[in-house]
C-alpha cells in the first residue's frame, strides 16, 4: 500500500484510521466515513476504548484479500479482518485500559459505485441508491462483522440486516 493517504479521526472513545489507497477516491467523505462506523462500534457494544481501520481499494485489491483470506476468486465489494474474539462484544460499556483495536476493513469503491449506479446495491443486490449510501451500507456491514456479527445462519442474517437498516436510518451528519 506505498502512498496510501491516511486519516485519523478521533470520536471518543473511537479511533477510525481511514486508509485510502492511491487513485481511490470515495463518494462518501472520510468524516462521515468515521460516523458510520462509530455508530456500528456502538450499536454493538465493543469494547471501548478501540480503534478501526478501515482501508478504501479498487476491485483488484479485494480480489487478491478475497483470494488470500477467503480462498474466493474474483473481488467482492468489503471484507473484515476481526481482531477479537465474539465474546468481546457481550457486555454493554465494556471498559479497557488502553485502546484495544478491534480490526481492519476493506472495501472495494469501484464496486460499490458501480453495484450503487446499476441498481444492484443495498441487502438485496436490487437497490438503486446513491454511490455514499452503498458505502455507509458497507462501512456499517463491514463493522458489524468486527463486532462478531454475521449472516450464515437466517435467524442472524435476520438480526443483522434489521441492525443495519435501524443504523442506516439514521443519517450520519
Amino acid at each position: 500500500m506505498t502512498d496510501a493517504t491516511r486519516r485519523t479521526i478521533y470520536l471518543r472513545p473511537w479511533r477510525i484510521d481511514i486508509v485510502r489507497l492511491p487513485g481511490v477516491a470515495s463518494p462518501l467523505p472520510a468524516s462521515l466515513i468515521a460516523r458510520a462506523t462509530v455508530a456500528a462500534l456502538e450499536a454493538a457494544a465493543a469494547p471501548e476504548p478501540g480503534s478501526v481501520t478501515v482501508v478504501l481499494a479498487d476491485d483488484e485489491e479485494l480480489a487478491d484479500l478475497n483470494l488470500e483470506h477467503m480462498g474466493h476468486e474474483g473481488p467482492t465489494d468489503v471484507l473484515s479482518f476481526p481482531m477479537l474474539e465474539p465474546g468481546a462484544f457481550r457486555g454493554r460499556g465494556t471498559r479497557v485500559v488502553k485502546r484495544i483495536h478491534i480490526g481492519d476493513i476493506a472495501i472495494s469503491v469501484e464496486r460499490a459505485i458501480e453495484q450503487a449506479v446499476e441498481g444492484r446495491g443495498g441487502h438485496t443486490g436490487d437497490v438503486r441508491w446513491s454511490p455514499a449510501d452503498e458505502m455507509r451500507l458497507l462501512v456499517t456491514h463491514g463493522t458489524l462483522h468486527l463486532c462478531g456479527r454475521d449472516h450464515e445462519e437466517p435467524a442472524d442474517e435476520v438480526a443483522m440486516r434489521a441492525l443495519e437498516r435501524d443504523l442506516l436510518a439514521v443519517k450520519a451528519t
